[in-house]
């Protein structure tokens, strides 16, 4: 199944009591959402690149096919035409095949900047989930805390998690900003 920006934005999880705040989980769907959205949006505008360069790339060779067929007409009427058609020929061809290099550097220097980019944009991700699930953890270890012994709060130890009370959406708005920032 291929996940899709409006599958996430869509996306609803039953609520529980004491469970998370569905402002900040739909703050962060839509978060993803968007970004995923963004990623898709990038990937489809490198495939409509690759796909005009390589027609024109194929129009470049068209022309030099028609040029070497030229050229064999000329060679047949007079070697002085011949000669002048062949330098003009050439001209042209090495003209398309250096346009051609140029726009296949350019395509190649593209892909490989947007692969830079999905690189990045994974290892952001993957950043991101493991600093979650240090997060969840440590406040699964506060819940396991809290569910062994109701006195860790009388004894004025705070949260045994994260090392405070609560979490708040303007904190972690600002960590993901960060790490969005080159």
């Amino acid at each position: 199944m291929k996940l899709t920006p409006l599958d996430i934005k869509k996306q609803e999880f039953k609520k529980a009591m004491r469970g998370y705040d569905p402002v900040e989980v739909d703050t962060f769907m839509d978060m993803m959402a968007n970004e995923f959205e963004e990623v898709l949006r990038q990937q489809k505008d490198t495939r409509d690149k690759v796909v005009e360069v390589e027609t024109q790339l194929k129009d470049y060779r068209q022309i030099e096919k028609t040029l070497q067929q030229t050229l064999l007409q000329a060679q047949e009427a007079t070697s002085k035409t011949y000669e002048s058609a062949r330098r003009e020929a050439d001209l042209i061809t090495r003209e398309a095949e250096m346009k051609a290099s140029k726009l296949l550097e350019q395509a190649n220097a593209e892909h490989n900047k947007l692969n830079q980019e999905i690189s990045q944009l994974r290892a952001k991700r993957e950043s991101l989930i493991g600093r979650m699930r240090v997060l969840l953890s440590s406040e699964l270890d506060l819940i396991k805390a809290l569910e062994m012994g109701g006195d860790i709060l009388e004894n004025g130890h705070g949260s045994q998690g994260t090392g405070k009370d609560s979490i708040h959406l303007d904190e972690i708005l600002k960590t993901i900003d960060n790490d969005r920032t080159p």
